[in-house]
């Protein structure tokens, strides 16, 4: 992401959508009135509601308040699991009273990230990630909300450690970014997977085989703001208004109609993160 390149345009509405995945704080929200900003912007092309999402705890402080300042916002609270290796007794704690929260819809994003350790100084070694993920699972289920599963270059270890954990009853894939056969694992398991901007990249083959294949029950799209601005835009700072552009190029993808998609994608949010109906 470049803050050099403008930001896109508003796009044309499609409809109500959710975006299922966002990091207000990193988009600069800092307050209820930055806050409102954003979604002001967003709800002005039919993103109604989003979810933001913590990777560590200063952020998933940000996400339970923001939640509490706009109605129209939704929490994930959980560690990155670059940074896993800060959960200790005192953060495991408050993670867990914040996740308790009736504003917050997921516990996320957690998971396992294979491409930053040795290359980031103080990331989490990947049995600290293991730890880490392993608790997150326990926490979900104890709290009976979903687990929002971040997931790099880590497929087959991510998918065998829910298998011996016993996942929760709902499973996010934000932002899946993986393959047809990954795709197919998921969607047996009854995973749901969420699509951003990635699924509109020319080069995200594997990527684009897999989202043709994704259920329309089993199907989430986000923005995963300020990060992956969809094509035309890729490389300009992202936010939840720019949710149209990937929903459409998805729609196009899986050849659906956009309206369809949309709808769709919104009933699912309604339904997996228990959200209430705007009809």
């Amino acid at each position: 992401m470049s803050k050099d390149r403008p930001a896109p345009p508003l796009p044309e509405p499609l409809g109500h959508l959710v975006d299922a995945h966002t990091h207000l704080d990193a988009c600069g929200a800092v307050d209820a009135a930055s806050v409102a900003v954003i979604l002001d912007r967003a709800e002005s092309v039919g993103v109604s509601r989003v979810v933001t999402v913590a990777d560590d705890l200063a952020a998933a402080r940000f996400a339970v308040d923001a939640a509490h300042w706009d109605r129209r916002v939704w929490a994930a609270t959980a560690i990155h699991p670059t940074r896993a290796n800060v959960l200790d007794e005192t953060t495991r704690t408050e993670i867990e009273q914040l996740s308790a929260n009736p504003r917050v819809v997921a516990v996320g994003e957690t998971g396992l990230d294979y491409y930053w350790p040795g290359k980031l100084d103080g990331c989490a070694t990947v049995e600290e990630q293991h730890e880490g993920f392993r608790w997150h699972i326990d926490l979900a289920k104890r709290l009976h909300k979903p687990l929002m599963i971040h997931n790099r270059e880590a497929d087959d270890d991510l998918l065998a450690v829910l298998k011996s954990e016993g996942a929760p009853e709902t499973v996010i894939f934000h932002c899946f970014s993986s393959g047809p056969e990954m795709a197919r694992s998921c969607i047996d398991a009854g995973y749901v997977l969420s699509l951003s901007g990635t699924v509109s990249f020319k080069n995200a083959r594997a990527l684009r085989e897999a989202a043709a294949l994704i259920p329309d029950a089993q199907l989430l799209v986000e923005t995963d703001a300020p990060f992956l601005t969809p094509h035309p835009y890729r490389g300009a700072p992202n936010e939840s208004y720019c949710l149209p552009y990937t929903a459409r190029a998805l729609a196009e993808i899986r050849g659906q109609d956009p309206g369809e998609l949309a709808a769709h994608a919104t009933a699912n949010a309604e339904r997996v993160y228990s959200l209430p109906s705007r009809h």
